[in-house]
């Protein structure tokens, strides 16, 4: 009864077709992060007093990353559903295999996947998603051949609600995607450099 009862509630929080966590359990996992990632700051401001801000670069920080596949339409025009399905399939098997236990991965509908990247520094983040990016396009798919995804990731601040945060690595990823696909953007470093302008949420309560 037990085991039935841990397979019930595992199938209601996981995407059927790719077994992927689902959204519904995107706000929980959220929620974890930030009060792991409010404790850390605490303790860091508490033991570093007047202190100049450090370089984020170097510290360990959550990561959130909206990924999309690319011409995913064009796949299911030229293919059919099925092997559509089938890539979605095979991005979820490659995402389990690129990324750590610790990390949470979500279909979030369609062709579009959300991951929590837990503890680690920018530049680690960068190189993991650079990574999968990689491995996705390497990655012989049956009967469709080549396939392509785009990424757009943003650092998870504690105080930001987590809608802004998913609109940050939103507009990273459709940066990606005007520029080429197949990239990884990162939003930070977008508006650092002027290629996208920091847009104040209307609903900031």
């Amino acid at each position: 009864v037990y085991r039935n009862f841990q397979n019930l509630l595992d199938y209601s929080e996981r995407d059927s077709l790719t077994g992927l966590l689902n959204r519904k359990t995107f706000d929980d996992n959220f929620s974890k992060i930030i009060r792991t990632g409010l404790q850390r700051q605490l303790h860091d401001n508490a033991a570093e007093v007047d202190v100049e801000r450090r370089d984020t670069n170097r510290e360990k920080q959550h990561w959130l990353a909206v990924l999309d596949i690319d011409h995913f339409k064009r796949v299911n025009d030229q293919f059919g559903h099925l092997y559509g399905d089938e890539v979605l399939i095979l991005v979820a098997n490659l995402m389990r295999s690129s990324f750590r236990p610790s990390d949470k991965l979500f279909r979030f509908g369609g062709e579009e996947f959300v991951i929590l990247l837990r503890s680690t520094s920018k530049e680690d983040a960068q190189m993991i998603f650079e990574r999968f990016r990689e491995n996705v396009a390497r990655y012989p798919f049956p009967q469709v051949g080549t396939v392509t995804i785009s990424i757009g990731f943003a650092h998870i601040d504690p105080f930001e609600p987590a809608v802004g945060i998913i609109g940050r690595a939103d507009q990273a990823l459709y940066f990606a995607k005007s520029n080429g696909r197949n990239l990884v953007c990162q939003y930070e470093d977008l508006v650092e450099s002027g290629a996208l302008h920091i847009e104040h949420s209307q609903d900031s309560v």
